[in-house]
């Protein structure tokens, strides 16, 4: 009986071809998404968020100040200015939006061939593009509303109205101001998180890339990707800067991306633009372990049940 030689290349490229299958179009994944942001903000999410729109609108305020303001204008409510609606409208839709299209994504990259972190960084460029141009537009810009207009003279208006008002003044357009800078971090947060986290997963398995990774190896994996994903904080800076309602005399009345970006160097120089950094990586570490860990972890038991169930049926 004769015996056909198989090349290892061959073997592996045909293993991994095995393991790389479709997805179906899940209710449950979009679902699991919502779940996981809407609790994550629910938490520690939105205090992250708060202190550190306040630090990139107002840049000269230390985080120790900004967070004595912050509970100055509410006690620990102040701390969850924006949560409702416009975070929880944001993240019971933006994470299904990232879990969905970052998995579609990422099965049609490893299909053509890339690795597991390259696949990562486009899904997660792709997931967070999504996101910004479906719901984070105008749920961004209202929650940089909330905790930047407490110095204007429509203070004690409703979160609503005030949606309301901009909307009838200036249309679609002006709730989604700014929506430019939201897609740019958004693709540079996700494509860096997952990126990050898979290239930092592939380094702990070390040889044997196969071996499943302990709960602590994936939490260390988020923790990182979370962390490094926070050097594109300028944006950030930026973003906060074009939806901020604060006042001042020489800022100009219709900020873009370049306007904006000058504005803020010619009042507070380099620094300016890594103002709030440091909550930010606090908020990106825990969103990062909450989606991608806690993302995964739940994908995965749902599976398990599924398949149970399809086996007693």
């Amino acid at each position: 009986m004769s015996t056909i030689a198989v090349s290892p290349n061959i073997a592996t490229i045909a293993s991994e071809k095995l393991v790389i299958k479709k997805k179906p179009f899940s209710w449950v994944n979009i679902a699991l998404g919502a779940f996981i942001q809407t609790a994550e903000v629910s938490t520690l999410g939105q205090p992250f968020e708060v202190i550190k729109t306040h630090m990139a609108a107002h840049r000269g305020d230390s985080l120790w100040t900004a967070i004595t303001k912050t509970y100055q204008r509410g006690g620990i409510r102040g701390f969850y200015q924006g949560l409702i609606p416009w975070a929880w409208i944001e993240a019971s839709t933006k994470g299904g939006v990232l879990l969905f299209a970052s998995s579609e994504v990422d099965y049609y990259a490893r299909i053509l061939g890339a690795s597991p972190a390259v696949s990562g960084v486009i899904s997660g460029m792709a997931g967070g593009v999504a996101q910004a141009y479906t719901t984070m537009g105008f749920c961004t810009f209202m929650k940089t509303v909330e905790v930047t207009r407490h110095k204007s003279p429509d203070v004690n208006a409703s979160s609503v109205k005030i949606a309301y008002d901009i909307f009838k003044k200036e249309g679609i357009v002006g709730l989604n101001r700014g929506v430019s800078a939201v897609a740019m971090r958004q693709m540079t947060n996700w494509g860096s998180r997952f990126g990050i986290s898979r290239v930092t997963e592939s380094l702990l398995r070390g040889d044997d890339k196969t071996r499943k990774l302990s709960n602590t190896e994936r939490i260390i994996s988020s923790t990182i990707g979370g962390a490094l994903s926070c050097w594109n904080q300028p944006i950030e800076v930026i973003r906060v800067e074009m939806q901020s309602q604060a006042k001042a005399a020489d800022r100009p009345e219709k900020l873009n991306i370049s306007t904006a970006a000058r504005y803020i160097y010619e009042r507070n120089g380099w620094k300016g633009f890594y103002r709030g950094v440091t909550p930010r990586i606090g908020l990106s570490v825990y969103l990062t372990t909450c989606m991608v860990f806690g993302g995964d972890t739940l994908k995965e038991y749902v599976a398990e049940r599924q398949k149970r169930d399809r086996m007693r049926a």
